[in-house]
């Protein structure tokens, strides 16, 4: 198990009293879990939290390979993604596309730090009404390019036949449910806690909570074998592995690109393919997507 911390250690980490780590908990989101009436703060997630809040990151050189050829993307997992990086590598023999499975936030890190071409983002905004613009400016120093890859639809993938009789996230405070969960990273993980809290309970109650998988068919995978009931994820996971699915909404899946890498060839190469006959066809044998706007510009609308 990560390590805990206990209010005073977390205090003396922070620098702050321990009246202001509530506050924080309150507040700003400070990760924290009440254990028999005592809040345990785990270190490893109190430092994302520190590093996700952290702003004017100082300059960082040009990291990216200079190797010809070599396209790096990193960010947000998805089984189509996977589909359009092999389409590449197929279509592109003397080009290689690879994928670095970070989440949302740690793509868009990646893309600070210039060690990816491509950082693939969902992450839904306060308003709930757009995605990843918010929190790429809080992330970079400028906005990058944004050209939609996909909508896919996001929400809770549950045992075959829905045997704990799950209707919403409201029932997943039931006791004895177990569920699977996704990493603070990821913007799946976001739109769960936010509609646990919509709902008006502590997701940390859920047995499982802290249950965290790496990606959407893991969690698949941990309902299928029966060590979990119920878990966030996209629908072709579901669809897949024959589970069954109870949808939360459709959301925008994005490419974030920086505009000194935008016109790269290999980066022209893969945004090219999101029109492509064959990669439209993968698409429709998926559950869960529309590719209506694929490919499209979504920022800026005038980048010549």
């Amino acid at each position: 198990m990560k390590r805990l911390m206990s209010t005073k250690e977390v205090s003396q980490f922070l620098g702050v009293n321990e009246k202001m780590v509530y506050t924080l908990v309150a507040e700003k989101g400070l990760p924290a879990s009440k254990v028999t009436g005592k809040w345990l703060f785990p270190i490893h997630l109190v430092e994302q939290w520190i590093e996700a809040n952290t702003v004017n990151y100082p300059e960082v050189p040009e990291r990216l390979p200079a190797y010809q050829g070599l396209l790096i993307i990193t960010g947000s997992n998805d089984l189509l993604l996977d589909q359009a990086i092999s389409l590449f590598n197929t279509r592109y023999r003397d080009q290689v596309a690879v994928f670095g499975n970070l989440g949302s936030m740690g793509g868009l890190r990646a893309l600070r730090q210039s060690f990816c071409h491509i950082a693939t983002c969902h992450l839904l905004q306060e308003n709930e009404a757009d995605y990843n613009f918010d929190f790429a400016m809080q992330e970079l120093d400028k906005m990058p390019v944004v050209v939609n890859f996909s909508r896919r639809e996001q929400g809770l993938i549950i045992q075959k036949n829905n045997p704990k009789q799950i209707a919403s996230v409201a029932d997943l405070e039931k006791n004895g449910l177990r569920l699977v969960n996704r990493s603070l990273a990821t913007g799946t993980r976001l739109l769960l806690d936010r509609e646990l809290k919509k709902a008006g309970f502590n997701g940390a109650k859920i047995q499982g909570y802290h249950h965290e998988v790496n990606r959407h068919l893991d969690v698949g995978l941990e309902i299928l074998s029966g060590r979990a009931d119920v878990g966030p994820g996209i629908r072709s996971v579901a669809d897949i592995l024959g589970l069954d699915f109870i949808p939360l909404r459709w959301e925008r899946y994005d490419l974030l690109i920086t505009k000194a890498h935008f016109f790269d060839k290999e980066v022209q190469n893969f945004l090219g393919l999101l029109h492509d006959e064959q990669f439209t066809r993968l698409g429709q044998t998926r559950a869960g997507y529309d590719l209506s706007s694929s490919g499209k510009m979504i920022f800026p609308t005038d980048l010549k």
